[in-house]
């Protein structure tokens, strides 16, 4: 399927945004290797959000989220002398944060895995019907309990793929495997999820 012209649009704006924060982060991580200590805090400030969600998405529970973030920058700090540029700092991130949350898992042998607040689009109108609103509510609690069924792998593909947004490539880089690997594990996924949510929607996951 083609996209229109309006999404292929929105695919080159968000390729320059991405674009864009890469060479900036690329910026400060030159700059800190350079001794600008406050350098290695801004990118702290630009990404910790982001790694906050990733942890809690994977683990599903807040109570160790700001260790394992800090444990994330440590290593980060540790290991950006080593840096290479052949990924985006945001990719090599996600990796980090990924391998950290599995380092964890196999730890403490977590196996509840992550609530998603949603996979629908963030940008939808403010519903003014509280009928629209409880079902928004229902749907996505099963979609949360249907998530919670998958495999940690299957989980965590479809969190950086559906919710991150990453491409398949960048998926492969923090999953440190291959393309058509990604591919079929995220098919499986949403096959499995599809039929899990069966009951509750009509459309493809």
């Amino acid at each position: 399927m083609t996209e229109s012209p309006g999404e292929t649009r929105g695919t080159q704006a968000k390729a320059a945004r991405g674009e864009n924060d890469a060479k900036i982060d690329e910026r400060l991580i030159r700059d800190f290797l350079d001794g600008k200590s406050d350098a290695f805090m801004h990118l702290v400030q630009r990404h910790q959000e982001r790694v906050r969600n990733l942890i809690y998405s994977i683990l599903g529970y807040t109570q160790i989220v700001d260790d394992l973030a800090q444990d994330v920058f440590i290593k980060v700090y540790q290991s950006l002398p080593n840096f290479r540029y052949q990924s985006s700092f945001a990719t090599w991130l996600y990796r980090v944060t990924v391998n950290r949350c599995r380092d964890e898992i196999r730890r403490s042998k977590v196996r509840r895995m992550f609530r998603l607040e949603s996979l629908q689009e963030r940008d939808h109108p403010v519903e003014s019907e509280s009928t629209d609103r409880t079902e928004r509510i229902l749907v996505n609690e099963a979609l949360n309990a249907a998530l919670r069924q998958l495999s940690e792998s299957h989980r965590t593909i479809v969190l950086l793929k559906e919710v991150e947004g990453l491409r398949y490539e960048e998926i492969a880089e923090v999953l440190q495997c291959g393309v058509g690997t990604v591919k079929s594990r995220l098919a499986r996924a949403r096959v499995r999820l599809k039929q899990l949510l069966q009951p509750y929607v009509e459309e493809e996951v």
